[in-house]
């Protein structure tokens, strides 16, 4: 099992930047893929990046990419997501999420049995 607690959140202008951290506890955080999600007040949650278990690949929703990056440094348990040039409709709860799996799965939220509890973005306009 991992647990994960979500940090970083606030309130920002449109074209801010922030970076969120997602700090899991464990030994074995290394053999988990890690999801960033975000889910808007009246909206489903959605998928935003995800990263393989060493770090080496990448997956990124359309909307985000050149904007968001997403990075991990096991030797500190940590995944981060590294936004910038946010818009107002950035604007959302973000969570992370860890599964084992790396590959047609990565992007469905159904398929991580692990969450933080989520840290609030907000992008004024």
């Amino acid at each position: 099992q991992v647990q994960l607690v979500e940090s970083g959140g606030g309130l920002v202008q449109a074209g801010d930047s922030l970076k969120l951290s997602c700090a899991a506890s464990g030994r074995t955080f290394s053999s988990y893929v890690v999801g960033w999600f975000r889910q808007a007040p009246g909206k489903e949650r959605d998928f935003v990046a995800a990263i393989s278990w060493s770090g080496v690949n990448t997956y990124y929703t359309d909307s985000v990419k050149g904007r968001f990056t997403i990075s991990r440094d096991n030797a500190e348990n940590t995944v981060y997501l590294q936004m910038i040039s946010l818009k107002p409709e950035d604007t959302a709860v973000y969570y992370c999420a860890a599964q084992r799996m790396w590959g047609g799965s990565t992007f469905k939220a159904d398929e991580y049995p692990y969450w933080g509890q989520g840290t609030q973005v907000t992008v004024s306009s």
